[in-house]
């Protein structure tokens, strides 16, 4: 566990972004995506969470913390730079998306979510490790850094990649979308669409009653005849009891 403790400590507190790993603010990292940078490692592909528990009981506990299902190393030597712009930033930068993803990004582009930031790389072969951990074959898009920067999308060094907030569509270039795609991306609109306008048209607290889940049987049979109504009714205007 020796050897394990001290790549991990090298991943989560030196160098994640050689792994193509980027922590959040508070620097920790989910598990699955430091299995899966352990997993694409030559001689580490054995590795799974029950090794990474077995090192968080052992006498090397203290240089990590563990949050859910997440993880950070208590002591840590990198850290996000978000004063200063990169001293140099490539013309290019690479990001891989899913396949059901690109036709959206090639119509809004691409922006962060929660407190995570979108990730690129100078190198298209550490974008495609990044994005196989959501697709197995993920989409290859390249990124106009220096036309976006130009026209104030900021970036932000990390290591070997570069950090950003969102990037505008038309600085995005990539493979076009398949006809099938846009077909299946029209019809979801039109499901979504749909769904909306009847979400709109349904009056707020409105619902049909079932008279047959009543759980009154007076009322169930309320307003409904019996069988044997006509015959009944004849013996009552003869004077007869039914």
């Amino acid at each position: 566990m020796a050897n394990l403790a001290r790549i991990l400590l090298y991943i989560l507190g030196r160098r994640p972004d050689e792994f193509g790993i980027v922590p959040d603010r508070r620097g920790f990292v989910g598990l699955k995506e430091l299995l899966q940078a352990f997993h694409e490692e030559e001689g580490w592909s054995y590795v799974r969470q029950s090794h990474i528990n077995e090192v968080l009981l052992g006498k090397d506990r203290g240089l990590f913390e563990l949050e859910g299902k997440r993880i950070r190393a208590t002591e840590t030597h990198w850290r996000f730079d978000f004063e200063n712009p990169p001293r140099s930033l490539p013309k290019v930068l690479f990001t891989a998306v899913r396949r059901r993803a690109h036709p959206v990004v090639m119509e809004k582009g691409l922006r962060s979510v929660e407190d995570r930031y979108l990730a690129l790389a100078s190198d298209a072969d550490m974008a495609l490790r990044m994005g196989r951990r959501r697709d197995q074959e993920p989409v290859l898009l390249e990124v106009l850094a220096s036309a976006a920067e130009r026209e104030g999308v900021q970036f932000y060094p990390f290591g070997m990649l570069f950090l950003c907030h969102r990037i505008p569509e038309k600085f995005i270039s990539g493979p076009p979308v398949s006809q099938e795609a846009i077909e299946s991306r029209s019809a979801a609109t039109s499901r979504e669409e749909k769904m909306r306008y009847e979400a709109l048209h349904v009056t707020p607290g409105s619902f049909i009653l079932d008279i047959s889940r009543d759980p009154d049987p007076y009322r169930r049979a309320k307003g409904r005849k019996r069988k044997g109504w006509k015959e009944t009714s004849r013996k009552l205007r003869r004077g007869k009891r039914p």
